[in-house]
């Protein structure tokens, strides 16, 4: 069997984290956004929910601004303060082109 150039092109995708919390319209709103751009162009997807305890550094950072999504290289670790600090990002409103021209940015940067 050999892979398909979607398949081979999700390999080398890029990875978005979406910090959301439970009953959060807004984050609802994005997560349709998110799930228009991967159907054109698939990434590798996390969604990191700030209000539970594991996350207590992401809560520190975004409590009052999510959602917010990081889009970064799927190669590069998704630690604190680091990840946060490299990933491009967008916050509360974005529509599926403005997440593209993101994707386009981080994928300029990796060339």
């Amino acid at each position: 069997m050999r892979p398909t150039a979607r398949l081979l092109q999700y390999q080398h995708a890029l990875r978005i984290t979406l910090f959301t919390r439970q009953n959060c319209s807004l984050c609802t709103n994005a997560k349709q956004n998110l799930s228009t751009v991967w159907d054109k162009r698939p990434f590798i997807y996390k969604e990191i929910d700030v209000m539970t305890p594991e996350a207590k550094g992401w809560r520190d950072l975004y409590e009052f601004d999510t959602p917010v999504i990081h889009i970064s290289s799927s190669k590069k670790p998704e630690e604190l303060p680091s990840f946060s600090s490299q990933a491009q990002k967008l916050m509360h409103r974005f529509s599926p082109e403005q997440v593209t021209e993101k994707m386009d940015a981080v994928e300029a940067r990796e060339d």
